[in-house]
């Protein structure tokens, strides 16, 4: 088996996940912040490729307003910028679509794809469906990455459920979840990380809750 051609995926880590209407609940911010800067020192250390994604709407828009303080990369992010990294925007929430960072990551032969970033239960969920789409696997560090409370007319579901849900949702089919420092330890050795899938997860499911 050849080892894992990996690259760091950064997704929004943008002031409105701080600051703004969508700050992040949980887990901690600042905690999972502290996290995806230790990612970006593994990278670098392992020289991994590096992807730093923004999302990005037209002046005047209520957030990402592009110019906008809810816009900009929070500044510990925007410090560690290296001119080998890509660097793109977008409107939807892969970081797929619409951009060239799927080109620029088959450039570069990588075949797995780390996804730190905002938000759990919405870009960093789509990024990890669009790069199965792409023939990509997908890992996702449950410790720098982060929700939000949602209520609608669909019903309510806290920050802490959500980002556990989403986990447990992508580790089954979709994604290698990891802490970042499992995920460290990982890169050093040249390993993948380990993942289960829908059949092991469904039966796993049925022993605990029954059905």
């Amino acid at each position: 088996m050849t080892h894992p051609r990996r690259a760091l995926v950064v997704v929004d880590v943008q002031q409105e996940y701080f600051e703004g209407v969508l700050a992040i609940q949980a887990p901690d911010r600042d905690r999972t912040l502290a996290q995806v800067l230790a990612a970006l020192d593994t990278a670098a250390e392992a020289d991994l490729p590096v992807v730093v994604v923004q999302h990005e709407l037209p002046e005047g828009a209520p957030v990402f307003a592009v110019g906008s303080r809810s816009w900009s990369l929070h500044p510990e992010v925007e410090r560690r910028l290296d001119p080998s990294w890509l660097r793109a925007t977008k409107d939807k929430a892969s970081v797929f679509a619409g951009t060239d960072v799927a080109g620029w990551l088959a450039e570069r032969d990588v075949d797995t794809v780390t996804i730190v970033g905002y938000m759990t239960n919405n870009c960093d969920l789509a990024t990890a469906v669009g790069a199965e789409e792409l023939g990509l696997t997908a890992e996702v560090l449950s410790d720098a990455t982060g929700a939000i409370h949602l209520a609608n007319e669909a019903g309510e579901v806290s920050a802490e459920q959500l980002h556990a849900t989403v986990m447990v949702l992508l580790h089954s089919n979709l994604a290698a979840v990891a802490t970042t420092g499992d995920w460290a330890a990982a890169v050093a050795a040249g390993e993948a990380l380990p993942v289960s899938d829908l059949g092991t997860s469904a039966t796993r499911g049925r022993a605990v809750f029954g059905g």
